[in-house]
C-alpha cells in the first residue's frame, strides 16, 4: 500500500536493544497495573503500563536520555521545543549529563510542566503556538546559541524514538515472563514517537499483538496519515490533551507507523475526563488527560465490538503530570464546560 522508505535512517529494534542498555539503572522499569473492575467491566483482561510513575512522571524520560546521551560528547548545549513532557525530560537529561539545555515552551504550557522545567535547569524560550511555527522559532533561537549546540526533536529523531521505544520492550518482556501475550496494545499518539517506538519492539517480540493509536478526535492528523498515504498537517488542536496538540507526525514516525500499526482512532475530551476520573477513583492514580488516551481507546473499541471478549489488552499510561488545580477542575467538570 505504501511506498518504501529506503532512503531514511531508521531505527531499529536493535536500537530499542541498546537504549534499554543506557537507560538501565537510570529510568524506572515501570509497573504493569491490573484492575479486576475494569476486566469485568469490559470483558477483556486489560494491563496497564503506568509511565506517570516514570522519572519526571512520564515516558518522555527515556528518548530524551538516550538522545542526549548519543551526543554527550560532542553537544555544547541541547535545543528543543516541546508542550510540557519532552521539555522536561531533556532538561533532566541534559541536567544529567552537565550539559546546558534551552527549551522552547508554549504560552499556554501547563504551569507544573514549566515549573518542573525550570527546576531541571532549562532556560525556557516562550512562543504562541497557535500565531507561531515553532520549527521557525527553533531556527532563530539556536543561531543565538554557542555552536555545536545540538537539537533533539520531541519524536522525529532516531534515538528519541528508541528510547521510548523501551516502554514496549519492558512491556512485552515482563508479560511474556508471566506467558501473557498481547492480542491488542493501545497507545496514545501526539507526533508518533511513542508508539513508533513501541511498535519496533511489539513486532521483534510480539509479531501477532495488534497496535491501536488513539489521539484526540480534535486533532486526528495521524488518522488522516495513514488514511492518505501521505502526512497531514492541521492547525494546532484545541484539546485537553496537550501532550498530544502536534500539528502533524514526524517523518521518521509516519514511515513506522505506516508498516507497523495496524489501525488509527480518536477520542474525545469528554471520553478522556471519564478515564481520569477512573483511574483516580479505582486505580489511585493520578493521570494526565493524554495519558488516557489508550485507555479512552480500549473502552470504545470494546463497545463498537472490535476487540473481542476475553483479548489481552495492553494500554500505556503516557504521564501524570498535570496540576492538582486543573486535575481538580477537569475532572469536577460537566461535559458541556469542556468547550
Amino acid at each position: 500500500m505504501y511506498d518504501a522508505d529506503d532512503n531514511l535512517d531508521l531505527p531499529s529494534y536493535q536500537d530499542v536493544v541498546d537504549a534499554s542498555k543506557i537507560l538501565d539503572s537510570v529510568a524506572h522499569r515501570t509497573p504493569i497495573q491490573t484492575s479486576r473492575t475494569l476486566d469485568n467491566e469490559l470483558g477483556v483482561n486489560t494491563f496497564i503500563k503506568c509511565e506517570n510513575l516514570q522519572r519526571m512522571g512520564a515516558f518522555k524520560f527515556r528518548g530524551g536520555y538516550n538522545a542526549v546521551n548519543h551526543c554527550k560528547d560532542a553537544a555544547k548545549g541541547i535545543l528543543t521545543y516541546s508542550s510540557g513532557n519532552h521539555a522536561q525530560a531533556i532538561a533532566l537529561a541534559s541536567k544529567l549529563h552537565g550539559i546546558p539545555a534551552t527549551i522552547i515552551m508554549p504560552t499556554d504550557a501547563p504551569p507544573l510542566k514549566l515549573q518542573a522545567t525550570k527546576s531541571y535547569g532549562g532556560n525556557v524560550i516562550f512562543y504562541d503556538r497557535y500565531t507561531e511555527k515553532r520549527d521557525e522559532v527553533a531556527k532563530r533561537v539556536k543561531e543565538t546559541l554557542p555552536a555545536g549546540t545540538v537539537f533533539i526533536p520531541p519524536y522525529d529523531h532516531k534515538y528519541v524514538i528508541a528510547g521510548q521505544g523501551t516502554v514496549g520492550k519492558e512491556m512485552i518482556d515482563d508479560l511474556q515472563s508471566e506467558s501473557v501475550t498481547l492480542d491488542y496494545l493501545f497507545v496514545c499518539v501526539g507526533g508518533g514517537g511513542l508508539i513508533s517506538g513501541m511498535s519496533l519492539a511489539a513486532k521483534a517480540l510480539s509479531p501477532n499483538t495488534k497496535i491501536i493509536g488513539v489521539e484526540p478526535e480534535a486533532g486526528n492528523d495521524a488518522q488522516q496519515s495513514l488514511q492518505e498515504g501521505r502526512i497531514v498537517h492541521i492547525e494546532t488542536p484545541r484539546t485537553i490533551a496537550d501532550g498530544a496538540q502536534t500539528q502533524h507526525l514526524g517523518i521518521l514516525t509516519f514511515a513506522i507507523m505506516k508498516k507497523h500499526v495496524s489501525q488509527m482512532i480518536t477520542v474525545t475530551d469528554e471520553e478522556l475526563v471519564d478515564e481520569m476520573k477512573f483511574f483516580g477513583e479505582r486505580m489511585k492514580m493520578v493521570v494526565e488527560p493524554t495519558g488516557c488516551l489508550g485507555l479512552a481507546g480500549l473502552r470504545k473499541m470494546v463497545k463498537s465490538g472490535e476487540v473481542r471478549n476475553g483479548s489481552a489488552c495492553g494500554v500505556v499510561i503516557s504521564g501524570g503530570n498535570i496540576g492538582l488545580k486543573r486535575y481538580c477542575e477537569l475532572i469536577s467538570s460537566s461535559h458541556s464546560s469542556l468547550h
